[in-house]
């Protein structure tokens, strides 16, 4: 598109940068346990040969982690970690490597997990660009050319091949067809298109061939906007404020309190240090990450990827819900939900015609009624003389009856007269069947709810204190008021474009914490707007990328159980954070009167950070039961 969709430039990958920093404090440390093992060397605060490794640690390592705490500091952001930098920059002035080395290490590795768990293969709007074509294949006095996108001028005619993405909106001159515009309008059906349809970019073209004439220019095309909603809504995503930082607002100026304490009663910077390293709290740094790593394993091999580990810390504290229509409370794919036979014609022999013509449809609706009759047991039969005229719809000879399958506008505008035989019309799609030229039925069709979407909403609010549930949708406001109806949802917002998604989800989150599920590209931008995203099912990549997290199988039963692996991974981390900060504030105390000196501190921390991991360690292994649902 002539818009660019990149982002900026993410830099390094943070994780690799983090491992290479613990590596290398590792690699240090031994050295110089090495060094003095060989050459015992008494001196205490001068810098001996054994001390190198250490300090080449410190100013690599150290130096960068202390830069980026630095930079965090400045914009108003520290947590945990700062206690962590104030120790590494405290044992070099104070002649104390190892003590500082051993910080480093400490630091490193914690985030080194973090970054591990964090790891993303791609941004959103990345995806978002890569979906949409980059040339259109353009017809101009017979002869079809490929240009870039951007040369692409209204009144423009563009071919659209079988399978393609549509590159501009516009409407079809030529061919006979369908496309899936679910995913940018939220209705859940393949529509036909015909000369005079209109069509949207970012469409999915079926099996035909179609030609369309450009009515925008691709700056202004329904794809276009949707990416700089996106990129609007990716800059403006909340800000979640993770479990280890909440805690270490307040431990962090607690432990340099009590080392300042210890220093003006003793006189020993010495022991201001010596607080300051068994006050470093790996629990939140190293215990917290493994308690994620081992959830979002968990929640893996259940099917679940988790995107952003923030998620789970925030995901249990949501207390409202919005859902999209399409995908999510229904299966995504239009049903027969209604047979209106007229006298005369029975429903299992309407049925019965109607399937047996339509196996050999390439109609959206053909599916639906091949379903119905599967499932009722109709046997079918060989039909002949078959076609699809255009404006006809679709007519045969089955079991020696004429059979004709068209659509209620296309039959009253050729017999006005069967206008008052009909039924009044209703939500969702339908068609009429004429056998031997009298009316026989009409057929309805609708994307139908989930079996289980009822009891899952009742469930939000007894088990999980959500306080509101809210459906969202692109769709008509018949259809979303029936699905609402089916589902116990009161609070419902139809016809919603993509822009006005995001801005009913911006309201919500400064009010509380939200989720947002959807499973269209048009649900991406709200999905990054909530303070967690959840993409139902593999049907678009872009809302893959918004998402925090991906339900894979759409089932709202592993929805479920990403709210429990939330409420589990919260408890196992606090008991390893707050158990590790009571056993640091005991050595806190020791280090204060003397008894711990900085490396005894720092080996001490060591056992904390062990017995703390090995809790943690426990979020990786299934409970006996995920879910209540």
């Amino acid at each position: 598109m002539a818009e660019d969709p990149s982002t900026t430039d993410p830099g390094p990958p943070a994780g690799r940068v983090q491992t290479a920093i613990a590596v290398g404090a590792v690699l240090a440390i031994a050295a110089h346990l090495t060094w003095r093992a060989v050459e015992p060397d008494s001196r205490i605060g001068a810098v001996r040969p054994a001390d190198w490794p250490l300090l080449v640690a410190l100013a690599l390592g150290g130096g960068y982690l202390v830069l980026g705490l630095l930079g965090r500091l400045v914009r108003g952001q520290f947590g945990s970690d700062l206690l962590a930098g104030i120790s590494i920059v405290t044992s070099v002035l104070l002649g104390e490597y190892l003590a500082g080395a051993l910080v480093v290490l400490m630091l490193s590795g914690g985030e080194a997990l973090e970054g591990y768990a964090v790891r993303r293969a791609s941004s959103a709007l990345a995806a978002l660009a890569r979906r949409m074509p980059s040339v259109a294949h353009r017809s101009r006095n017979g002869a079809v050319e490929d240009v870039p996108l951007h040369d692409v001028v209204v009144a423009d005619l563009v071919i659209v091949f079988p399978h393609e993405t549509c590159p501009v909106d516009g409407t079809v001159t030529d061919g006979h067809g369908t496309m899936d515009e679910s995913y940018l309008t939220g209705e859940p059906y393949l529509l036909a298109k015909a000369p005079g349809s209109a069509v949207l970019s970012g469409a999915i073209n079926g099996a035909a061939a179609l030609t369309v004439r450009a009515e925008r220019l691709a700056v202004d095309s329904r794809y276009a906007k949707i990416m700089r909603v996106m990129r609007e809504s990716e800059q403006r995503r909340p800000a979640l404020r993770r479990l280890g930082d909440k805690l270490g607002a307040w431990y962090t100026p607690f432990a340099v309190a009590v080392a300042l304490a210890a220093w003006a009663a003793s006189g020993d910077p010495v022991r201001f240090l010596a607080v300051l390293v068994v006050a470093t709290p790996c629990p939140l740094l190293i215990a917290i990450p493994v308690a994620i790593i081992g959830t979002v394993s968990l929640a893996a091999r259940r099917g679940i990827v988790i995107r952003d580990p923030a998620v789970l810390e925030v995901i249990d504290s949501c207390r409202v819900a919005i859902f999209d229509k399409t995908g999510t409370l229904t299966y995504g794919r239009p049903a027969l939900v209604e047979l209106l036979p007229l006298d005369g014609f029975a429903r299992e022999e309407v049925l019965q015609l109607t399937a047996s013509l339509e196996r050999y449809s390439r109609h959206p609706l053909a599916g639906a009624i091949l379903d119905a009759a599967r499932a009722d047991r109709v046997r079918l039969l060989e039909p002949a003389d078959i076609s699809e005229p255009p404006g006809r719809g679709l007519v045969g000879t089955v079991g020696g009856k004429s059979v004709r399958v068209t659509g209620r506008t296309k039959l009253t505008a050729e017999h006005p007269d069967l206008a008052g035989l009909l039924p009044a019309t209703a939500g969702g799609l339908e068609c009429v069947v004429l056998v031997d030229g009298t009316l026989a039925a009409t057929l309805r069709f609708r994307d139908r709810p989930r079996d289980d979407g009822k009891p899952f909403v009742a469930h939000l609010g007894a088990k999980h204190g959500f306080e509101r549930v809210l459906l969202v949708s692109g769709d008509r406001e018949e259809e979303v008021r029936y699905l609402a109806d089916a589902v116990g949802i009161t609070e419902v917002h139809a016809g919603q474009s993509p822009e006005q998604k995001v801005e009913i989800a911006r309201r919500e989150t400064a009010t509380a914490r939200t989720v947002f599920v959807g499973d269209g590209i048009n649900d991406a931008p709200a999905l990054t707007a909530c303070t967690v995203g959840l993409a139902f099912g593999q049907n678009s990549e872009v809302t893959a990328e918004a998402a925090g997290a991906v339900i894979l199988d759409g089932s709202l039963r592993r929805v479920d159980e990403l709210l429990h692996l939330g409420q589990r991974l919260r408890v196992i981390a606090l008991q390893s954070a707050v158990g590790g900060i009571v056993l640091s504030v005991a050595g806190m105390a020791a280090a204060a009167f003397g008894v711990l000196p900085p490396v005894a501190g720092a080996v001490m921390q060591e056992v904390i950070d062990v017995a703390a991991v090995l809790n943690a360690l426990r979020a990786a292994f299934p409970p006996r039961t995920l879910t209540d649902f």
